[in-house]
């Protein structure tokens, strides 16, 4: 079998099972949102923090309860870190640095886990399980409190509540991501994956030495990694390391997890609106992107010129043999249109085209299907701005689900759209600007740029991945990164739920033959352009300066 049928038959494999598992999970998650019972667990954590969980709140409580929690939770992961020297468990490894500490906090709160450390030579058993693993539920069930507070928006009307935060994110974390991970512990474990406290030990001879490894609680905290489109391995070389990542088959798995709350939100959203058709038109819409950028890197990365890559079947440098191009090609897209930054090949190491398809797809906003939670309300986010041009373009006054989208509305969702590439593109001009941080650059010229250019990408984003060849841990790095996460994640969030809000005191407007039908494939291509052209007149030019001009270069 050839390694492109291969690849493709993956593909295929993947989609099969995502397509199976959508409709179940994604009903699933929408009765455990609009359940008003609290089971006994649940009671006693709501006790513990203080919250009644039946109060329903207004946009400004909810995101006070997102920004109290997440705040509460960077200075306790700040404090975990700088503590490490004196807690058990921690393999003989000191407390953390400071601007370190306050990166990886930022990083791991924020649904980032940007990481500039090596995992296996820097956290302890205590800061790696009760410190990352926790935050890599949490972080990601703050994210999809979020989005179901933005679908309760568009599904109610006359009122400003969007339900309690404490309850969605306390729902999202035990009925879950809890369920599902540990039952996706127990597969990866069976693949190969350890699961462990040992401590450091030698691991046989590596060019005439030895080298030594510690162990640790490796797969359940790679699956909630994945799950949770968070991103920040146990190993430095993430799912690229035989201990998170052992056979083709965990390989595959993990790409299912990564993409299977994402898709399946969708399925959520139409549910919790009444109309499953809208969630199926996002679903197209995320699908296509997905689809279609899959089929990019691959068709690059395949493409080989010269004797050396043919040899090889393609472009594999960087790219781990058990998994060969295909499954690489296949995980990177998935890693990066969401907000997840797992890798398990080099991505310095991909063509230049390829490396512009990953800082693509994450300047796409990482919606196609996104983050657990912020690839929905990103979408929508994207939507609302769809139906906008569209009501320019017949003279009408906008509306999607039976609410005016009026100048409020779209001054809400265009601060959303434009955080982000502000904060990408002007720490990448400063730090191309000032003489220090150039000094990180493994590469000259246009490689060297789109380093910096994908790490401020990628922190902005929530992402995570990176062009590894970058020396993040400096100061400067480790400083300006961790502050484009906290505003990459919590300055969209701000909008988002002053939408929310905003849409949720309407009163639905009646349907007419002029209203635009959103639920049609028509819409989906008109969405999907959207997307593409907003992206491309942001991003273009600093593209053209990076993987482009490598890309058309070699």
């Amino acid at each position: 079998m050839s390694p492109v049928t291969a690849g493709v038959l993956q593909l295929l494999a993947l989609i099969a099972a995502l397509a199976l598992a959508y409709r179940p999970l994604g009903d699933y998650m929408a009765r455990v949102y609009s359940s008003e019972k609290h089971y006994g667990p649940e009671k006693w954590i709501y006790k513990a923090v203080g919250a009644n969980p039946s109060a329903e709140m207004r946009w400004p409580a909810y995101l006070r309860g997102v920004l109290a929690f997440s705040a509460v939770s960077v200075l306790f992961l700040y404090a975990l870190q700088r503590a490490q020297g004196i807690l058990p468990g921690s393999l003989g490894f000191s407390a953390i640095d400071p601007d370190q500490a306050f990166n990886s906090a930022a990083s791991f709160v924020a649904n980032t886990n940007w990481q500039s450390y090596y995992g296996e030579q820097a956290m302890g058993h205590v800061v790696q399980t009760g410190g990352l693993a926790v935050q890599n539920f949490v972080s990601a069930a703050v994210g999809m409190a979020v989005a179901v507070a933005l679908v309760r928006g568009f599904a109610r009307s006359r009122t400003g509540e969007l339900g309690n935060f404490w309850a969605d994110l306390v729902r999202g974390t035990v009925r879950i991501l809890l369920p599902i991970s540990v039952i996706g512990a127990i597969v990866l474990v069976a693949c190969g994956a350890i699961q462990n406290f040992a401590g450091i030990h030698e691991v046989g001879q590596f060019m005439g030495g030895t080298q030594q490894w510690n162990g640790g609680a490796v797969a359940s905290q790679e699956v909630i990694k994945e799950l949770g489109t968070n991103g920040g391995g146990y190993f430095n070389a993430n799912s690229a390391h035989p201990f998170e990542n052992p056979t083709p088959f965990s390989n595959l798995f993990e790409i299912f997890l990564i993409l299977l709350i994402p898709f399946a939100m969708t399925r959520t959203f139409g549910r919790m609106v009444g109309n499953l058709r809208q969630g199926y038109a996002i679903l197209a819409t995320m699908g296509v992107i997905w689809v279609g950028f899959t089929a990019l890197m691959m068709w690059t990365e395949f493409a080989h010129h010269g004797p050396a890559l043919q040899a090889a079947g393609g472009a594999m440098e960087g790219k781990e043999t058990r998994f060969g191009i295909g499954a690489s090609a296949i995980f990177s897209v998935a890693t990066t249109l969401t907000s997840t930054g797992a890798v398990n090949s080099f991505h310095s190491s991909y063509t230049g085209l390829g490396g512009g398809i990953q800082l693509l797809g994450m300047q796409l906003g990482e919606i196609a299907p996104g983050g657990v939670g912020s690839g929905l309300y990103g979408m929508l986010i994207m939507a609302i701005i769809a139906v906008f041009i569209a009501g320019l373009m017949v003279g009408r006054t906008p509306e999607y689900l039976g609410k005016k989208i009026s100048t409020r509305e779209i001054k809400l969702a265009a601060c959303y759209i434009l955080i982000t590439p502000a904060l990408v593109l002007c720490f990448t001009a400063a730090a191309m600007a000032l003489p220090t941080p150039g000094n990180s650059m493994a590469n000259p010229g246009a490689h060297g740029f789109s380093e910096i250019l994908y790490a401020y990408t990628s922190g902005a984003n929530n992402n995570g991945s990176a062009f590894a060849g970058l020396n993040a841990d400096t100061q400067w790095f480790n400083s300006t990164i961790g502050i484009a996460m906290l505003l990459g994640r919590f300055l969209p969030m701000v909008f988002v739920l002053a939408l929310a809000g905003s849409l949720a005191k309407q009163k639905p407007v009646p349907e007419t033959a002029g209203t635009l039908r959103t639920d049609k494939p028509l819409y989906a291509g008109l969405l999907v352009g959207t997307i593409v052209i907003i992206t491309g007149l942001t991003y273009f030019p600093a593209l053209a300066l990076g993987p482009l001009a490598e890309g058309l270069a070699s």
